[in-house]
């Protein structure tokens, strides 16, 4: 038996949840990935997985198996990778994901630059306000903002979100402006609730923590209709500097709280911690890195 090669059907399995899907994968049957994982598991001496009509489980013996197996494959593809390095070429299928707003606003208008300089990538951008999984959705990389969760990812931090306290003039007119993270409690605050941390804001300054927990008659899950909400003088939202950016400059909206600084965001390129970063893979994920490094919009509020 290949035993390297068990070890990835085994992993795919888990991941896609089926023994079929990953047939079709392989261009085989059913029964010889069956077949596969069962000589596996004579050969470790237990089951790996519990099987019923409706899921796959694994069993302890198999959770256990399946990280080391991961961590295995990682390695693997990484040694593979350091070797070939140079050698590949950068061309080929990238599938692409993000959350709506940022993929339109900063992955859909940088993707010229990227393939005119790499001609030979074909992209396809998926746009998600929920988190994609890379596995299952067939995503080869996806850019995330805010704090992972999942630290069996390989992620690279390639920016940081910087956030801003703010509203339209039309609402200030009518409800004076705050003047500490504490008077918020008072206002109409629109909330983007993807985020953890939704209805509890959190601000520093000069060392110290302020956190306040907010109200308000209207959220969303999407940023972009949560910017529609401030403009149309609804209320406050605390919300991505480069979401505004040009709305700041033209006056639509007004920065509140500024001696008061927001928790910043991070902004990560994720891929799967068994799957090879492909040539393709790194070079999006260096351009993105510079591109969002000299991006005006992704800097501090001066």
């Amino acid at each position: 038996m290949d035993k390297l090669n068990a070890m990835a059907i085994f992993v795919r399995v888990i991941e896609r949840g089926s023994f079929s899907a990953v047939a079709r994968e392989l261009h085989t049957t059913q029964p010889t990935i069956s077949k596969v994982l069962r000589a596996l598991e004579t050969e470790l001496g237990g089951k790996l997985i519990s099987r019923s009509t409706r899921k796959l489980s694994l069993t302890d013996e198999g959770q256990r198996y399946y990280s080391h197996c991961r961590q295995i494959l990682a390695a693997v593809d990484a040694a593979e990778h350091s070797f070939q390095s140079g050698k590949e070429a950068v061309a080929g299928p990238l599938r692409i994901g993000s959350s709506v707003s940022f993929g339109r606003l900063h992955i859909a208008s940088r993707l010229a630059g990227f393939l005119d300089r790499y001609p030979q990538v074909q992209v396809d951008l998926q746009l998600n306000d929920q988190n994609q999984d890379l596995v299952s959705e067939g995503l080869d990389v996806t850019l995330r903002i805010g704090e992972l969760r999942d630290s069996g990812l390989i992620a690279r931090q390639i920016g940081t979100t910087h956030r801003v306290t703010l509203a339209s003039p039309a609402y200030l007119a009518k409800h004076p402006a705050p003047q500490t993270p504490q008077e918020l409690a008072r206002h109409n605050c629109l909330l983007f609730n993807l985020l953890s941390s939704q209805n509890q804001w959190v601000y520093e300054k000069d060392g110290t923590r302020h956190s306040v927990k907010i109200k308000g008659n209207a959220q969303s899950n999407n940023s972009e209709a949560v910017r529609e909400m401030v403009l149309a003088g609804l209320g406050i939202a605390l919300s991505p500097l480069w979401l505004f950016f040009d709305d700041l400059k033209a006056g639509r909206v007004v920065a509140l709280l500024q001696d008061y600084t927001p928790q910043s965001l991070p902004i990560h390129a994720v891929s799967a911690p068994n799957r090879r970063q492909s040539a393709r893979v790194k070079a999006f994920i260096d351009y993105m890195a510079d591109a969002l490094t000299q991006a005006p919009e992704l800097q501090p509020l001066r």
